[in-house]
């Protein structure tokens, strides 16, 4: 009687029943938290920024008429500074790691182990989108405690925009680093979001105090959906036609990434 031999494939996936998936992102995720946190430079921006947009953006709009666009100069300035917790700390960060891991050839040693495909991107996430949640938190907390703002009036939708708004860095992020030769360039890869964000989707300017026209555009930017949400938390009052619109732009953002992703990621260096 003959016996079959395993194939790889069927080797691993033997393997991968072994381990929970769950302690395979742990192991990955603190991996990743290691080099992180050697990274002085993209930690300290990712948490310094933010904290100095708060100052930045209030000074900017001091002389604003914030009033007609349903808001205060201390909710755009948190909310802003959120959305550039996710950005910087997210998208920017996540950027330079998967080119980083792609060029030393750690996503092609980790695709041979047990780990799937979505187990070693989520992985290499983790540590950055952990941050970027604490760091929402924190700048919630000090809107509301130093700067007088308050509590949330819609605390689910603010919520579920800062967890939205990390999906969507964490796959931008990936389908990013494709067209990014070497970690050193992927600042510039990664500048043309977030100076489109910056200035288009309402992390500054409320898109209220914009032309309607262009408005109308800004409003299908990819980071739009998510700060209209953040910003719906916190003053409430949103008609559910325009919250289910954000959520809808920020969702099919989020699906193109994820396609673009599954078509075009690079696992093993640029030639």
């Amino acid at each position: 009687m003959s016996t079959l031999a395993p194939t790889p494939s069927r080797t691993r996936a033997l393997s991968r029943t072994r381990v929970p998936s769950r302690t395979r992102l742990v192991a990955l995720g603190r991996a990743e938290l290691t080099l992180l946190v050697r990274n002085r430079t993209a930690l300290f921006g990712a948490i310094l920024v933010p904290l100095l947009m708060v100052g930045a953006v209030r000074s900017s709009l001091r002389s604003a008429d914030l009033g007609k666009a349903g808001t205060s100069l201390a909710e755009v300035a948190v909310s802003g500074a959120m959305g550039m917790a996710l950005l910087m700390g997210v998208y920017s960060n996540l950027v330079s790691a998967y080119v980083a891991r792609r060029e030393t050839l750690v996503l092609k040693r980790l695709r041979t182990g047990e780990p799937t495909d979505p187990e070693i991107l989520t992985g290499i996430a983790l540590p950055a989108t952990t941050l970027a949640l604490a760091q929402c938190a924190v700048l919630a907390t000090g809107g509301i405690t130093v700067l007088g703002l308050p509590a949330p009036a819609r605390p689910e939708l603010l919520l579920a925009g800062v967890l939205l708004g990390t999906v969507l860095f964490a796959a931008l992020a990936a389908a990013t680093s494709a067209v990014t030769r070497t970690p050193e360039s992927a600042q510039l890869t990664a500048l043309p979001l977030v100076l489109v964000s910056s200035l288009g989707s309402g992390l500054f300017v409320p898109l209220s105090l914009l032309p309607d026209r262009l408005a109308s555009v800004c409003e299908l930017l990819p980071v739009t959906g998510v700060m209209t949400l953040v910003r719906a938390g916190w003053t409430g009052g949103v008609p559910a036609a325009e919250l289910l619109g954000a959520a809808a732009t920020a969702v099919a953002w989020i699906a193109v990434s994820v396609f673009a992703v599954q078509r075009w990621f690079r696992w093993e260096p640029r030639r």
